[in-house]
């Protein structure tokens, strides 16, 4: 496996698939590598905490990194390449890619999908991926990256890989490592209350009844075309987690 830290000593190949992460990395972006393992000749892997993303300097900086731990666990999956530049915005850095419809996580994080676009724009640009790959725990993000890529055109097939969850029933997030073992438990009420609502004639009104005291950002519906999904986010002493469920069809 190759680590490569600066654009121009990046090089491009056709079948190349893409995971972007921010590191902290897990089971749910094995799961991500693995599917871009058996669908392309090469896989690349970019590792960087983009500061552009986050809404809260504190969140931020409380970000976990673990940057040893990330790349043996990328090179134990079979990643050919992991790019994880020092910096992605050059100096006097202005060009911004602002998505208009970025539903309830949008609207709860003030410019956080302007950072997500942006990064995504720049990844897709710099490593050329044939495939890019997605994780369905980010639905909302997965849908700013479907506009992204039919509204400008970009020559990239995105893939969504299922959510992967602890045993518990916690979706797996490099988060979730910051809570307590009695914030934990607290936490499980959110996939709980999530799943119950399946099927139910108003979804959202009934994962609100059973969140079990936990407060919402928000509960909503989201179509994402293929699929529909029943999404939240809650917080968690000082940890927010989202989450969600598919309603209908099946999100690729």
């Amino acid at each position: 496996m190759k680590v490569v830290r600066t654009i121009a000593d990046l090089e491009t190949a056709p079948a190349t698939g893409l995971v972007p992460t921010m590191g902290a990395l897990h089971d749910g972006h094995r799961a991500l590598f693995r599917a871009a393992r058996a669908e392309n000749d090469r896989v690349v892997a970019s590792l960087f905490v983009n500061p552009a993303q986050f809404d809260q300097q504190a969140d931020l900086a409380a970000y976990p990194r673990d940057e040893a731990r990330d790349l043996e666990l990328a090179e134990a999956e079979g990643v050919d390449v992991v790019f994880a530049p020092d910096e992605l915005y050059p100096p006097g850095f202005a060009t911004w890619v602002v998505p208009e419809e970025t539903g309830a996580e949008g609207e709860a994080r003030p410019g956080h999908f302007r950072g997500v676009a942006t990064v995504c724009l720049k990844l897709f640009n710099i490593v050329r991926p044939e495939r890019a790959y997605f994780g369905q725990k980010d639905a909302q993000q997965v849908g700013v990256i479907r506009r992204l890529v039919r509204d400008l055109n970009v020559p990239v097939e995105i893939r969504v890989v299922p959510t992967v969850r602890d045993p518990d029933g916690l979706a797996l997030s490099s988060r979730n490592r910051r809570l307590s073992p009695e914030e934990r438990e607290r936490a499980l009420g959110l996939p709980r209350a999530l799943a119950s609502a399946v099927g139910q004639p108003d979804p959202v009104a009934a994962a609100r009844a059973s969140l079990n005291g936990l407060e919402p950002d928000y509960v909503e519906v989201l179509d994402l075309g293929d699929a529909k999904v029943l999404a939240a986010a809650v917080r968690v002493g000082a940890t927010r987690l989202i989450d969600n469920v598919p309603l209908e069809g099946e999100i690729r």
